[in-house]
């Protein structure tokens, strides 16, 4: 098989989702052509679709090598950065590939998903809008701009973005995901649910569980913000109570009504969840399932606590919901961990970020035995008398 024809086949499996047997074409035309940029370019692209990020970061590294000129290896690298976490390095890339190649839509939507990554909004959606203005009725540019306007914060635009690729596209798996995810920041739980089940049953190899806990990590994220905030606030109306006593009864109310307020947004969010949440909270990382039952229990504990005070007066009572506020927001990093913790380039990030500290160990474990060699060299240089260097 040529060159060509293998690319064409590898491409056909790949679009058709059948990874591993592209892998396996272009591996075996690669035994051939080990230089083929394209090839190896494509060979990135199936990598990590299987999540291999490191392969594929190899496998583009090598295109790059073999064609300098080429615009889609330089994007695909991108991707490969993007995904092992190296924003600055996939943000370069992008931008040599738009150089080389400035009317190809690709390169400007995958320009923009490395500008969002680094929070330069306005930038990456100025990208996502022009490589959609190349290719009008591309799915995937519409798409990059649906996700581009949700990580901006403007849920409008992400909303008709991903309508739209939907209208060309209804099947597409990305694009009813990104929809869920946008009625579940506007709190449609019900609706929300539903598609991440949908979407789930019809992808039953790697269903997205983690996404399905959204109305827990989403209620515990909101909670970690502005219910520590009321807590914070409580504590400061015990303090002024403690010199200008009406002050107490204004506080006393004030927790109160906190207190219902955070009951009654929280049955709000986890009521039309159902069940599905708390099944799939078994199934994600140890660590995430952990620290969201921690956080649960830490807001019950929080709420018990300031309706105690409410009711008792007692100050020890909103003394102790302030110490709760350092405990959840430590299992909110927890948390944080916990959900990246199956994913493969957050994990090779991690690890390369261990190599790092490991490195610089070393490096300060050898340095300071050559420090103390050459001071005991010294100081028998000044005292060939002595014999003895000092310890």
């Amino acid at each position: 098989m040529s060159g060509g024809d293998a690319y064409r086949r590898a491409r056909h499996l790949a679009e058709a989702g059948r990874c591993g047997e592209a892998e396996s074409t272009l591996r075996a035309a690669l035994a051939t052509a080990p230089a083929d940029a394209d090839l190896l370019t494509l060979l990135g692209h199936v990598l990590r679709r299987q999540r291999d990020y490191a392969g594929a970061l190899a496998a583009s590294d090598a295109a790059v090598t073999a064609r300098p000129d080429l615009a889609d290896a330089h994007a695909e690298r991108a991707e490969s950065l993007l995904a092992l976490v190296r924003d600055r390095d996939a943000l370069a890339a992008a931008e040599e590939a738009v150089r080389l190649a400035p009317h190809d839509p690709w390169v400007h939507l995958v320009r923009a998903r490395t500008l969002t990554s680094a929070r330069r909004f306005p930038e990456a959606r100025a990208a996502a809008r022009h490589g959609l203005a190349l290719a009008p009725r591309s799915v995937e540019g519409l798409l990059t701009v649906a996700d581009v306007a949700r990580c901006a914060g403007d849920r409008d635009e992400a909303e008709e973005a991903a309508r739209a690729a939907l209208a060309l596209d209804p099947g597409n798996t990305y694009g009813r995901w990104l929809l869920a995810m946008v009625d579940a920041e506007r709190l449609r739980v019900g609706r929300s649910m539903r598609a991440l089940r949908d979407v789930a049953r019809e992808n039953p190899a790697r269903p997205d569980v983690i996404s399905m806990t959204w109305p827990i990590r989403s209620l515990l994220s909101a909670l970690r913000r502005w219910f520590a905030v009321a807590i914070v606030l409580v504590g400061a109306g015990v303090l002024l109570s403690s010199w200008w006593p009406p002050a107490a009864l204004l506080t006393r109310i004030l927790a109160a009504l906190f207190a219902v307020v955070i009951a009654g947004f929280a049955l709000r969010v986890l009521i039309p969840a159902g069940r599905l949440p708390w099944r799939c909270l078994r199934l994600v990382p140890a660590l995430l399932r952990r620290a969201s039952l921690g956080g649960m229990v830490t807001v019950g504990v929080q709420v018990a606590l300031l309706l105690a005070y409410a009711v008792t007066g007692w100050w020890i009572f909103a003394v102790l919901a302030l110490v709760t506020v350092p405990v959840l927001w430590g299992l909110g990093f927890a948390e944080l961990l916990g959900a990246r913790l199956d994913d493969p380039g957050y994990l090779h990030a991690l690890t390369e970020v261990g190599r790092e500290f490991r490195d610089w160990g070393a490096d300060l474990a050898q340095w300071w035995r050559d420090t103390k060699r050459e001071l005991r060299e010294t100081w028998n240089d000044d005292h060939p008398d002595t014999g003895q260097a000092p310890r």
